[in-house]
């Protein structure tokens, strides 16, 4: 970094090349995989990504914690950063969402031959039964919920120094994230319908589905939070890496919120739902 600016100049990475490359070979992979061909691309691209992961992160640590290349206008630039990434993600679920209600109002549009055929007039299908929302779906929402407090306990607990209070917190919420990806397989196992079973099942199992995805990551985003907070990286002043694992994590909890309501409940409620 110059001294003359307070910006940090990212130094030459190979990581944006090497990341594309191993993400391009898991969707070449994932291709041919789908057309029964060569298996071993996926895991190998996977491979690729993950570590690609893991590396550039690394080097973004150390200019954070050894450099010191992160100054304040610095951090602000990558709060913009994070907030405009949550912002792509809620695109994301809008097209889940409209996709959704779409089919949900519009379920036995006559212009639409091939979804009347498909729903029978009925929304959900008659041949689809719902689930209880008030059951793994109610306790997954619960979980959620006391997860958004953990995490917020842990980021005020090292505003305020205390460093213990910070890493119980942080620990509490990664294992309630392991606990809600946990019960959403066990619901997914015992489903009675799949994927391809209607326009119902494919809206359902994409937005539940992503969402779950959305969990998993920020649960593997808090637990390298922990790791570091473990490791002493993270102080009352400089501590973006969490500030940025909790916003992610309030995005998942509301994201939640309207599945659990418009997609569990709320269908649940009709009157061809069983």
């Amino acid at each position: 970094m110059s001294g003359n600016h307070p910006y940090h100049l990212v130094n030459p990475s190979p990581w944006p090349l090497v990341g594309a490359g191993a993400a391009l070979l898991t969707a070449v992979g994932l291709i041919l995989l789908m057309h029964e061909v060569t298996p071993w691309l996926v895991p190998l691209g996977i491979l690729g990504v993950l570590v690609t992961m893991f590396l550039w992160w690394r080097d973004v640590i150390a200019e954070a914690e050894g450099k010191h290349d992160h100054t304040p206008i610095v951090v602000l630039g990558l709060r913009y950063g994070m907030l405009l990434f949550i912002l792509s993600e809620v695109m994301f679920f809008f097209a889940f969402f409209w996709a959704w209600f779409d089919a949900a109002f519009m379920y036995d549009d006559p212009r639409q031959v091939l979804r009347l055929e498909a729903t029978g007039g009925h929304w959900p299908p008659d041949s689809i039964q719902t689930f209880d929302p008030f059951d793994v779906p109610f306790l997954n929402t619960m979980i959620l919920l006391l997860s958004g407090t953990t995490v917020t306990w842990a980021h005020h607990a090292l505003r305020e120094g205390n460093r213990q209070d910070f890493i119980r917190g942080l620990a509490a919420t990664v294992g309630l994230g392991v606990c809600f990806t946990g019960f959403q397989a066990y619901e997914y196992i015992h489903a009675a319908f799949g994927f391809t079973d209607t326009i119902y099942a494919s809206t359902f199992f994409m937005a539940t589905g992503f969402h779950g995805f959305h969990v998993l990551i920020g649960t593997l985003f808090l637990a390298v939070c922990l790791a570091r907070g473990l490791a002493g990286q993270f102080t009352s002043e400089r501590h973006f890496g969490l500030e940025a694992a909790a916003w992610y994590w309030h995005f998942v909890d509301v994201v939640w919120l309207f599945l659990f309501i418009c997609i569990y409940w709320a269908a649940a409620g009709t009157p061809a739902a069983h």
